[in-house]
């Protein structure tokens, strides 16, 4: 057989996307990309134009340029709703991040039952946010609430925890912090147990301590772990939304406000779409420049075996 002709059988019979196999598999892919097209990078396009416009749905969109971006600068609301964000991520991320390594660490045990123990932690993260939000309202309840049955039993006065403009938002907190655990205990798990028992033992003989161990040998093993959970908690963190909507009911005050509830609001409670796409696009870009450097940081501390 011929070189020419050995390349077309190979064609014929490889994985190339235009080869019987590559056919079948655009076929397979075809409605996953169709949605993609159509549900998500259409919309998402589509809030481009739509964010250079005022439209409320009823009438036809009229033209006003970069009119919305300058308003948002100046809009009270907007600049609250994003220090709220901010706070909100600068405190959930790391508080999250170092509470879930710490089970982590203790989890990764081979003790009687502890698969089931990981599970328990796990829960939270496939059980609805709306019916976990309600059941931390009901913990929050200022004078049926399980924390301030809690804190009576040590003399301290019920709280307003959900009405409280100064202790809302670190509630807030709490609640997505504790709901988040089971996602970076999983990935910390997996982390962990792919260092090397081997250098572990070898620090052990050298004489090193459990902390000293910890420092040396696990925590830049599980650099890699850290920075992939820190990018789905940062991206994550900016997205708040369900939490206030539910604890902050029935509207966010001040202190709650985040951006994406003010994108939910002007979008669909006040139909100024334009006013609502012009804001996402300005998270869209904090968070795509606060994901582009944290990326870029992880060549000084993230290390790779």
């Amino acid at each position: 057989m011929t070189a020419p002709a050995a390349n077309r059988n190979r064609r014929g019979r490889g994985g190339g996307p235009l080869s019987g196999e590559g056919r079948w598999a655009l076929l397979f892919l075809a409605p996953t990309i169709l949605g993609l097209v159509v549900l998500s990078a259409g919309p998402i396009l589509a809030t481009i134009a739509i964010s250079l416009t005022k439209w409320d749905l009823l009438r036809a969109p009229q033209l006003v340029g970069l009119d919305n971006f300058v308003d948002l600068a100046s809009d009270d609301r907007f600049l609250l709703a994003l220090r709220n964000t901010a706070f909100y991520t600068v405190v959930s991320v790391p508080l999250g991040m170092v509470i879930s390594l710490g089970l982590a660490l203790a989890l990764n045990q081979t003790i009687r039952g502890i698969a089931w123990i990981r599970t328990a932690y796990f829960l939270p993260v496939v059980t609805s946010t709306i019916a976990i939000a309600l059941v931390w309202q009901w913990i929050y309840s200022p004078d049926s609430g399980l924390l301030n049955q809690f804190l009576a039993t040590f003399g301290i006065a019920p709280q307003r925890w959900l009405s409280n403009s100064t202790l809302v938002m670190p509630a807030i907190v709490v609640m997505s912090v504790w709901q988040g655990l089971g996602t970076n205990i999983i990935i910390f798990l997996a982390g962990l147990q792919a260092i090397p028992g081997e250098l572990l033992d070898a620090a052990s003989v050298d004489g090193a301590g459990r902390w000293a161990r910890f420092r040396n040998v696990v925590l830049p093993l599980l650099t890699p772990s850290i920075f992939f959970t820190g990018v789905l908690s940062l991206i994550d963190s900016f997205q708040v939304f369900d939490q206030v909507f539910v604890l902050s009911r029935p509207r966010p005050t001040d202190a709650t406000i985040t951006v994406v509830y003010f994108i939910y609001e002007n979008g669909f409670k006040f139909f100024k779409m334009g006013y609502a796409s012009a804001a996402s696009w300005v998270l869209f870009v904090i968070v795509a420049v606060f994901t582009t450097i944290y990326f870029r940081s992880q060549n000084r501390w993230v290390h790779y075996q």
